[in-house]
């Protein structure tokens, strides 16, 4: 299952699994007795022939803290990122609500031979039978995270352009923090240098999870610890994601049932499962139906970017169209110039890595650059850790072609090669989806005026933003993984 993960996530000391002679650094800690149960409890089992009477157990939070292993896959159960987890909430009695990435829409369109938009029709007729709630699509929450972006970035630009030489030069290039695999590997392996260049701002998973927990709940009626939030992901590295402590909050209504065992505030995460493409094609297979003979059902058009007539809106690019939308937001923001049509892209190391800049007088302004793929990654780490790095903006992508081939999506069928449903899956991904700027889309005003207030604001930072945090390597890490 290690191979399910993106690449970066599988460097280095990530992907070191616990061989039969070692034990997880966590139990050495003493951190988890062996009769302590903790919530989100993974086991880990060492590999070999001859494993060891006993398992280690962690949660899958202690891994997200821990300086040792993610581990290859067969050592790692995600128990509570399960289908048998995700089916047993649609029984109960929470509202369950699924948000469907347009990554995994494309990757189902591309295996029924349907377009985007009759996949999500039967995916909600799908969900729909099985109980679910209601049924919305990330473009929506992605729209936020770009305006919150953009407002970010103009912000860095000017200030690190007008003050001096210092510690509180704003950092540039400004990369892009979408990617769970890429924030991972940042924290982990390249520490503390390199966090202050990311991007604040949530992903579209975890800017979904906030935007229906705190202010779409108390539309359809429900408390947030009432409604059980899943996301359909093209990325394995989604579920870790999901999993950050960052990505918790509390609720404490003053009633008995909404307190913990110790009488502290309820946890309640952002999101609560995350489900691969590949999962949710398991879930429609095992249930013997025909899916592509569903019958289409309407849209829950509350968080779901279609217009009046039924089409999808929404920004080009498969990994969520960062640099473009950026880029021309900056050239228009900060240098008064108009871009109309699509932004050439030019191809410097290979297709993964491919630059645009914008010239006024003569004169490069703006830099922007996609970094697609581990090899790309970890050259330009090296050139902004020498201080050498000239660029404004990074959209890194930790799988190669980016989120359209994350290691969640539908595998290609008996005589399709990667390269080609790589092709299919671009071609698919915007097939009758208008392209339209996320500071149009109705439904993210909406959300601004009636919660938020305006893009960049207090409010917005407290709910739509996050923080990273270097881990330290220890040296019971260290000596494990020598």
């Amino acid at each position: 299952m290690s191979h399910k993960f993106s690449p970066a996530l599988r460097s280095a000391d990530l992907s070191d699994f616990i061989a039969p002679s070692q034990n997880c650094i966590v139990s050495l800690k003493g951190l988890k007795p062996k009769t302590e149960k903790a919530e989100n409890e993974y086991m880990i089992k060492p590999i070999g022939k001859s494993p060891p009477p006993e398992v280690v157990k962690v949660s899958l939070k202690d891994c997200l803290a821990c300086s040792g292993c993610i581990t290859s896959a067969e050592t790692v159960m995600l128990e509570k990122q399960s289908l048998e987890e995700f089916i047993s909430h649609i029984n109960s009695e929470e509202a369950v609500i699924v948000s469907v990435s347009p990554q995994s829409r494309a990757s189902l369109a591309a295996y029924f031979d349907l377009s985007p938009a009759q996949v999500f029709r039967k995916l909600t007729a799908f969900f729909k039978s099985l109980g679910v709630r209601a049924v919305y699509d990330t473009s929506c929450s992605r729209d936020i995270s770009l305006v919150e972006s953009c407002y970010e970035f103009i912000s860095r630009y000017k200030k690190h352009h007008s003050a001096g030489d210092g510690e509180n030069v704003s950092k540039l290039p400004m990369i892009s923090s979408a990617c769970p695999g890429w924030i991972c590997y940042a924290e982990k392996t390249l520490g503390s240098f390199i966090l202050p260049y990311i991007c604040s701002v949530k992903s579209p998973q975890q800017v979904m999870g906030t935007v229906i927990k705190h202010h779409i709940s108390k539309k359809l009626g429900y408390t947030p610890d009432k409604i059980f939030h899943v996301t359909v992901m093209p990325c394995y590295d989604k579920k870790l994601e999901a999993a950050r402590d960052d990505f918790v909050f509390s609720v404490d209504h003053g009633e008995e049932n909404d307190a913990d065992d110790d009488g502290s505030a309820m946890k309640i995460p952002e999101v609560d499962i995350v489900l691969t493409s590949g999962e949710v094609l398991d879930l429609i297979q095992s249930k013997s139906i025909d899916f592509k003979a569903l019958v289409d059902v309407p849209l829950d058009r509350l968080l779901t970017n279609v217009d009046d007539k039924g089409l999808f809106y929404g920004v080009s690019g498969g990994s969520g169209g960062y640099a473009e939308t950026i880029f021309r937001y900056a050239a228009k923001n900060l240098f008064n110039r108009d871009i109309e049509g699509p932004l050439q892209f030019r191809i410097i190391r290979n297709s993964d890595f491919q630059e645009v800049v914008l010239e006024v007088d003569g004169k490069v302004v703006l830099k922007f650059a996609l970094c697609y793929g581990f090899r790309n990654l970890r050259n330009v780490v090296q050139k902004i850790s020498k201080g050498k790095s000239e660029y404004d903006f990074l959209e890194i992508m930790a799988c190669p072609s980016g989120c359209l081939n994350g290691g969640g999506q539908i595998k290609p069928v008996a005589g399709q090669s990667a390269n080609n449903l790589i092709q299919q899956l671009g071609n698919v991904y915007m097939q009758d989806v208008l392209i339209a700027s996320p500071f149009d889309n109705a439904i993210v005003k909406n959300i601004y005026a009636e919660w938020l207030g305006q893009p960049g604001s207090e409010k917005s930072r407290m709910y739509m933003h996050t923080q990273y945090h270097p881990i330290v390597k220890s040296i019971a890490s260290e000596l494990h993984n020598w």
